[in-house]
């Protein structure tokens, strides 16, 4: 036999018995047959599948806050942009950056030369018409002139009166003092400068007391009242609270947005808050006992229903049981902890852990934890 003969014999009983031992291996066993060699084994069945391991905790009866959270701005009690009302040219300035200004204080003086000058040329037209005024009445009183001369001297002598009135009220102007007292903000002027009537000079807060506004919803507006406290934290301080007192309430609801505006103030004597500051609000409805809490981790969605692994234990140490699916109600949420409005007692446990190895109800179970940590505010 040639060797290239005997190369496709070896081939063929080669590929024969590939084929053979493909179809051997896709045949089925027999239930019995393998069953057999478990049951040799020892002579008894298989044992039991061993409990799940899961941790629990126990349902928490508290007392709950009910609130309500808003965000506003803190801002001065009082705040003003003093703005010449005259177009001048400033000679002096009687404040500094930042500085506290009392009421009254001047702060700005603008050059007042020409409306000192137009006071004098007043006061001397009103000393003239004062005393043609009072020659002529005693001229009427001698005869020697009409009443009508008279009439004009006493119309003269008021227009010479309106005329310093005016001329002192312009002069005023020119001078801007602090209406109330406060910090000055950062000048935007210097002495010298050309102001046209309306321009920014300086801003005066007074930050002794503060105000914020905020808004709520439209069904809060019988749980909120003047004088109620609210609670006031601000990212720029974390870690820090203060306390408000609502000052006021809008009489009239948004029809955008359906909410109700809501002033409270705060005392800021010495304190570091600063108008502008982004403030969260939180504001106290009442108080519910006997609230039912659960760990966050224990809810587990099942398609539109909320629910929770319900532990129910069989032995004496607690530790072994089994579980029954429940749905529950939720609430309110408090720092990783949830309300169980339904579904769920005080005292009964929970699963918070191990969840995803539960596949039916009556699933035994091990409590690797007893009782998770912590505890909701």
């Amino acid at each position: 036999m040639t060797p290239r003969a005997l190369y496709i014999v070896v081939a063929a009983i080669g590929i024969a018995g590939s084929g053979l031992a493909a179809w051997w291996w896709q045949q089925p066993v027999s239930p019995a047959k393998e069953a057999a060699p478990r049951v040799a084994e020892g002579g008894r069945a298989p044992a039991a599948a061993k409990p799940v391991s899961v941790e629990v905790a126990a349902v928490r009866s508290v007392t709950l806050r009910d609130e309500v959270q808003a965000v506003g701005s803190l801002r001065s009690r009082r705040s003003v942009v003093l703005r010449p009302e005259v177009s001048g040219r400033i000679a002096a300035l009687n404040f500094r950056d930042g500085a506290r200004v009392r009421q009254g204080q001047w702060l700005a003086q603008f050059d007042d030369q020409l409306p000192r000058a137009q006071v004098q040329q007043a006061q001397a037209e009103l000393s003239i018409a004062r005393a043609n005024h009072q020659r002529n009445s005693e001229l009427v009183a001698q005869g020697f002139i009409s009443q009508r001369s008279l009439d004009e001297s006493a119309a003269n002598l008021e227009v010479a009166q309106a005329k310093l009135a005016l001329a002192q009220a312009t002069a005023a102007r020119l001078r801007m003092v602090a209406p109330f007292d406060g910090i000055a903000g950062i000048g935007n002027v210097h002495v010298g400068d050309y102001l046209k009537d309306g321009t920014d000079i300086v801003n005066i807060e007074d930050i002794d007391g503060l105000l914020v506004d905020f808004r709520l919803p439209e069904r809060y507006q019988s749980h909120v009242k003047p004088g109620q406290t609210v609670r006031i934290s601000l990212d720029a301080l974390p870690g820090s609270e203060h306390s408000a007192i609502v000052q006021a309430l809008d009489p009239q609801i948004d029809a955008n947005g359906r909410s109700l505006s809501v002033r409270a103030s705060l005392d800021n004597r010495n304190g570091p808050l600063r108008p502008g500051m982004f403030a969260r609000i939180t504001l106290e409805l009442g108080q519910r006992t006997g609230s039912r809490m659960v760990p966050e981790e224990a809810i587990v969605p099942q398609g539109n229903a909320t629910t929770v692994w319900k532990f129910v234990t069989t032995a004496a140490d607690g530790k072994s049981g089994q579980v029954r699916r429940t749905p529950v109600q939720l609430g309110l949420r408090r720092d990783g902890w949830v309300e169980v409005t339904q579904g769920l007692e005080p005292d009964d446990r929970v699963v918070t852990a191990g969840q995803q190895r539960l596949q039916k109800d009556g699933a035994k179970v091990l409590v690797f934890v007893p009782v998770a940590t912590g505890k909701p505010s």
